[in-house]
């Protein structure tokens, strides 16, 4: 997607008749128009993981957050693990959930390392229920340089 033709390559891949069934069935119900766009689309996701196993590699993602918002305690703990990753986490956003639970996202970006750590810390705060990081190996632009004009 965004890609012009003459950015393209070919790639001929064998693949056991099964697996290829699957994958088929699958861009059907994604209604994708192709196999490539699938394929493609894995292929990036595997790409980005990978990135998160080398330790300097800087990446771009989210990490998603779910938690029991019983008390200030929990949102209080948030807050502070996320002050101490300011140079990582570029926004949050949070919503309340049902029953006493709440979802935060945050935008993040930093070496793979580091974007580790702070899901690790997020992890063992008392009533995170679920947390993920999804990464890509895009970046985000350059923010505004300290003391730079417009």
């Amino acid at each position: 997607m965004g890609e012009a033709i003459s950015h393209l390559a070919r790639l001929s891949v064998s693949l056991p008749a099964e697996l290829l069934s699957q994958l088929d069935e699958m861009v059907g119900e994604r209604g994708l128009p192709s196999r490539s766009q699938m394929i493609a689309e894995l292929i990036r996701h595997e790409l980005a993981g990978h990135r998160e196993e080398i330790p300097d590699a800087v990446v771009a993602g989210t990490v998603t957050l779910i938690y029991r918002a019983e008390s200030g305690r929990v949102r209080h703990a948030l807050a502070q693990t996320q002050c101490a990753y300011v140079k990582e986490v570029i926004s949050s956003q949070h919503v309340f959930l049902e029953e006493d639970q709440s979802l935060e996202v945050l935008l993040v970006q930093g070496p793979s390392r580091r974007l580790q750590q702070l899901c690790d810390e997020l992890r063992r705060i008392r009533g995170v229920q679920q947390i993920r990081l999804v990464t890509t190996t895009a970046l985000l632009p350059p923010l505004h340089a300290h003391g730079e004009d417009q």
